[in-house]
């Protein structure tokens, strides 16, 4: 087989819909699907077995949280965007990747540069200092890849989100904190929470066998508490609730929602439609994918000259699509969004000053908090 560094090449909406009708898209779905059906009723506290692949690939991901803690934030009080600090740990993902990928047993030497390709790219984007559903799904296709390659097979499935996933999400955490990266894209994955979205679908599927949790105990302060160390879903709402000041209702009123929801097992049967329509179905997301020898392109997408493109860096858009002119598609790069971590400071910081308030004499003064 031969192995070529992954490129992008979805740039219109008709690459999306192709890719829509693709067996890469078939096999993300049915990988997905697999994992979390290996997963149900299973706690993230429960002893798994892990073949040596998997825990050389728990290895790895020491190793990258270890470049991050070598690799300090700047003194960037200034801003509450991000921290400039996170390219120069992005670069050294890029130049230790290739050792840290062979370590893992039965990696093809000529399959490491694909390999990197998806890994490289699993932690946030240098250019714009942001991290969204887009790299979650990278890091996906890396694990496909070595799935692929018979790296990882069936039986590591619930070890995989279990053991591999839940720790890069936990590395992903530490990297948000530390570089107060932006949610990337204006929408922070359209509700759920600013950067992830499959500790959501998988974690809906843990959850699924449960005899007495319901997807309203999200609202309850002592089941969170208590529940979160096992289930994904329950720990991303601590989470959440840990940086946010508000309610659950004023700053993720789609999780609110979806907290009505009679069954885990409809949630997660929604998480998974709203995966397909809104992470692989966006063009915004979808344009930075990924295709190699593993995960091969579509045919048909080859279609677009140079001179058809305007060049954004990291990636491309065509001048006109239909109607639509690629100058105007700005929310596919990003509109700037403050770091989760720098706007709950920032709440926090106000709600100790205290507020605005105009008094009596009509002055604006700030009045303490009581």
């Amino acid at each position: 087989m031969v192995f070529i560094a992954p490129q992008k090449y979805i740039v219109t909406q008709s690459h999306l819909e192709k890719f829509g009708q693709s067996t890469v898209h078939s096999d993300l779905l049915e990988f997905i699907q697999n994992l979390n059906d290996a997963i149900v009723g299973v706690k993230l506290t429960e002893p798994i077995p892990c073949s040596p692949a998997v825990e050389a690939a728990l290895l790895i991901l020491d190793q990258v949280e270890s470049l991050a803690r070598s690799t300090p934030p700047v003194d960037n009080k200034m801003s509450r965007f991000g921290n400039p600090a996170f390219r120069d740990f992005y670069d050294k993902i890029q130049q230790n990747s290739a050792d840290l990928i062979s370590t893992l047993p039965n990696v093809p030497s000529k399959a490491i540069p694909e390999l990197a390709g998806y890994f490289n790219e699993s932690w946030g984007n240098r250019t714009r200092v942001d991290y969204g559903s887009g790299m979650e799904l990278n890091f996906v296709c890396w694990l496909l890849c070595l799935r692929k390659l018979n790296v990882f097979f069936v039986e590591d499935s619930r070890a995989l989100v279990i053991r591999v996933f839940w720790r890069y999400t936990q590395t992903m955490r530490h990297l948000q904190k530390s570089y107060w990266l932006e949610p990337a894209g204006s929408h922070g994955v359209w509700g759920l929470d600013d950067y992830h979205f499959l500790p959501f679908l998988w974690g809906a599927g843990q959850l699924k066998a449960h005899k007495y949790l319901r997807p309203k105990s999200i609202h309850d302060p002592e089941i969170l508490e208590q529940f979160s160390p096992d289930y994904m879903y329950l720990a991303c709402i601590q989470f959440i609730n840990s940086i946010k000041t508000a309610t659950l209702r004023w700053h993720s009123p789609m999780l609110d929602d979806i907290s009505a929801v009679k069954t885990w097992s409809k949630v997660n049967e929604g998480m998974i439609k709203m995966f397909t329509a809104e992470v692989l179905g966006r063009l915004p997301v979808m344009q930075h994918f990924l295709f190699g020898s593993l995960l091969p392109m579509p045919e048909g997408m080859d279609d677009v000259t140079e001179g058809d493109v305007v060049d954004h860096g990291d990636h491309k858009h065509v001048r006109t699509v239909g109607d639509i002119k690629a100058e105007g598609f700005g929310d596919c790069c990003g509109i700037l969004v403050p770091s989760a971590f720098a706007a709950g400071m920032e709440e926090r910081k106000n709600e100790r000053l205290g507020s605005l308030a105009f008094v009596s004499d009509g002055k604006p003064r700030l009045l303490p908090v009581d």
